[in-house]
């Protein structure tokens, strides 16, 4: 079967197009053939090799999340699954093929009206985003700011503060005509690079989003109100400083609240019964989808190139 390995960390240009093996499922797994293959932020910093100490090795098999079709069970798992289209997450590695495994528990059956690029567009990102907001406590009339909007976490954080509430939605974004489709999609203010804005824009962020991380992280951390809560769900700028937290103690009397979020905390259950109900409302029309671009499985290459030029709204879907 078709696959793309990195054969060398760093540049897009160390990916390669393989024949591999077609992957038999363990108990408890089933094999999908994918009809869509999420591209997402953490296949890019895995390529570049920022995660290598965590155990990725050249030859690593990139992906997380695809739908396609149930093609084979492993033992133990229900004959009610095969043939059906489904979404899955395949850990951190076997995504980006033309056949890949999951765990049946990180399986989920895809609605009628859900295409299978909406459904890797929302399924990682939105529960991300859904359970960032949560975390930080947004309440309605607060103020957010998501930093990193255009990717498809911070899509779908804009349309649920929005949905939720909030007194102001302001995003960050690197041009007029992003933020103009931001503003679409339930956004009411764009902000510069450093969290500041027109006349008209919050002076402050009760809840502020982030994606991105990066040198520039303590500046959005001056940008909270008393009593405000930052998350971070990303990182694909780089690590932050690491004396970020001394913004922090400087604000000591401010009560501020700095975390971090990995949806692999939230109980699995609880992930899949937030993800079914943002299915459904994809598949109606109440929660919007962006797919950046649809490309063949072994142009993977020029697909993270536009990832790490910063050329991509929302997110682009492999087709094997």
């Amino acid at each position: 079967m078709m696959a793309v390995v990195i054969r060398e960390f760093g540049s897009p240009d160390g990916l390669e197009v393989v024949d591999l093996p077609v992957p038999v499922p363990a108990p408890g797994q089933v094999r999908i053939t994918t009809e869509a293959i999420g591209v997402g932020g953490v296949d890019a910093v895995i390529r570049r090799g920022t995660l290598a100490a965590h155990g990725f090795r050249e030859g690593h098999l990139l992906g997380s999340e695809v739908a396609g079709s149930v093609s084979a069970l492993g033992e133990g798992v229900d004959a009610s699954w095969m043939g059906r289209r489904v979404w899955a997450f395949t850990g951190l590695s076997g995504g980006y093929a033309e056949q890949a495994v999951a765990s049946v528990e990180d399986v989920l059956p895809l609605p009628d009206g859900l295409s299978g690029a909406d459904a890797v567009t929302l399924g990682g990102s939105g529960v991300v985003a859904h359970f960032a907001l949560d975390r930080a406590r947004l309440a309605p009339g607060e103020t957010v700011l998501v930093r990193g909007a255009a990717g498809s976490i911070g899509i779908t954080a804009v349309q649920l503060a929005a949905r939720g509430g909030a007194g102001a939605v302001a995003v960050t974004t690197s041009s007029a005509e992003r933020g103009g489709r931001l503003r679409d999609l339930g956004a009411t203010h764009v902000v510069g690079r450093s969290g500041e804005g027109g006349p008209d824009a919050p002076s402050g962020f009760d809840v502020v989003i982030d994606v991105v991380g990066g040198p520039q992280l303590p500046l959005f951390l001056d940008r909270l109100n008393s009593n405000g809560r930052y998350v971070a769900v990303g990182v694909v700028g780089g690590q932050p400083p690491a004396d970020f937290g001394t913004r922090l103690m400087d604000a000591f009397r401010r009560s501020l609240s700095f975390a971090t979020f990995s949806s692999d905390t939230v109980p699995g259950p609880d992930r899949q019964a937030v993800r079914s109900s943002q299915f459904a409302d994809a598949a109606r029309g109440d929660l919007r989808t962006v797919v950046h671009e649809t490309l063949p499985l072994d142009r993977a290459v020029p697909a993270h190139r536009a990832m790490d030029a910063g050329k991509v709204f929302g997110r682009i879907v492999l087709t094997p």
